[in-house]
């Protein structure tokens, strides 16, 4: 197992923040800018909620050039044998060049040391796109699994690279004007699916992916490339939009934030992951015979509030008939304008539940969550039967609507 490193690879030992090849564009544009993880990231760059509703309505674009892009390279055939047992999900479903899988990683109990999105590019190359902050922690898990379970893999972490996201209704329309060259290749381009295109600048990636629940691209590019490539982004119509709308984005869209809603603390089995781990194949991966065995008592369910009561936030108590959850994750959705959290709370019947604050008890209804997401990335899982929502009509799928607008809303169970 080798691990390489571009020249430009990042030593975690460093203490002063990390930034992307965008932070002084991020700094000229008056961004408010935070420590997210160890990188200078802008949150805002003036209003979140227009940012939150630019994705929701048009279009928007993040940098998340932090997340880090790992190459894994080997004869044909080693890097998917290699996965196939290092990821909870099976990469044989992976079967079209480009195709893109979502997944946990393991440890041996079966507890969530990080989610990521792989892609197989050849039978000689996949590549993993792994979370910023556990960036370190996951390649060198890979790498001592790779001594163990593998001969011959290679793991080089792309930091050479950049990655901008490109979210919302028009997106995709929008970085076909800024890329014209792109749109022949990825017009029938289907979701959860990338391609490499030829370009000017070098490599280039397109991947129909996202963190908000809309349709969009994220847009993989040498670092060099990427400021002039956010400049015609922002030249053709896209807002540049802050980690606080992708925040609040994610959380309409019912995803899963690593270090808050799962962790190396819990299985997914707990985090409304269950889809995501292949239990039913003959294969083995790191933490299946835990998880073969394990009986969960707790989940991961969505709340929305029914009576007010204002934002509520992580660690907060949610009182429930078969014992005390906490919030996970909490904030506010501009697009339903109520609030909206992810908790875990224990395995349970009821519908309602109530969320303690200092100042009062408030109402939530539990086990279902109002789920934001276009009807171009797909329909959530197990959409549930559910009376009327006030400004709300079903669609002749079923699923929610608003009765203005283009949302999509699907009332969904989280626990899968």
């Amino acid at each position: 197992m080798r691990i390489t490193a571009s020249p430009h690879f990042y030593c975690a030992a460093l203490t002063m923040q990390k930034t992307t090849p965008l932070n002084l564009i991020h700094r000229a544009a008056g961004a408010r800018m935070v420590d997210f993880g160890g990188w200078d990231m802008p949150v805002h760059y003036g209003s979140q909620l227009d940012e939150h509703h630019a994705v929701r309505r048009d279009a928007g674009m993040f940098d998340v050039s932090h997340m880090r892009v790992v190459d894994v390279t080997a004869p044909p055939g080693a890097p998917r044998d290699f996965l196939r047992y290092a990821l909870a999900n099976n990469v044989d479903k992976l079967k079209v060049p480009g195709k893109a899988l979502y997944s946990c990683m393991l440890e041996q109990h079966g507890f969530v040391v990080d989610d990521l999105i792989v892609y197989f590019l050849r039978e000689d190359l996949f590549r993993l796109v792994v979370n910023a902050t556990t960036a370190d922690k996951d390649l060198a898990w890979l790498a001592k699994l790779g001594e163990t379970h593998a001969s011959g893999i290679t793991l080089k972490p792309r930091t050479d690279l950049a990655i901008i996201a490109v979210q919302g209704p028009h997106a995709r329309e929008k970085v076909w004007r800024a890329l014209p060259k792109s749109e022949a290749s990825t017009r029938e381009l289907k979701p959860f699916s990338g391609i490499e295109i030829a370009n000017d600048d070098g490599e280039l990636f397109v991947a129909r992916t996202g963190y908000t629940g809309e349709d969009g691209f994220e847009l993989i590019v040498p670092e060099h490339a990427v400021a002039a490539l956010w400049k015609t982004l922002q030249a053709h119509g896209v807002k540049p939009c802050g980690l606080g709308a992708r925040d609040t984005l994610r959380l309409e869209a019912g995803m899963n934030l690593y270090g808050q809603d799962m962790d190396e603390t819990v299985t997914p089995l707990e985090s409304g992951l269950t889809w995501t781990v292949d239990l039913a194949s003959e294969r083995d991966f790191v933490g299946k015979p835990a998880l073969a065995t394990s009986q969960p008592h707790r989940q991961l369910v969505g709340l929305v509030a029914v009576d007010g009561g204002g934002v509520l936030r992580a660690h907060q108590k949610v009182l429930t008939s078969a014992g005390d959850g906490e919030t996970t994750s909490g904030t506010y959705s501009p697009t339903l304008a109520r609030s909206r959290e992810e908790s875990t709370c224990p395995t349970i019947t009821s519908r309602q539940s109530s969320t303690r604050t200092r100042q009062r008890v408030c109402a939530r209804r539990l086990r279902t969550a109002v789920r934001m997401q276009s009807s171009a990335v797909g329909s959530p899982r197990d959409t549930a039967s559910r009376p009327n929502l006030p400004g709300m009509r079903r669609n002749g799928s079923g699923d929610w609507q608003r009765k203005r607008g283009r949302f999509a809303t699907s009332i969904v169970k989280r626990s899968r």
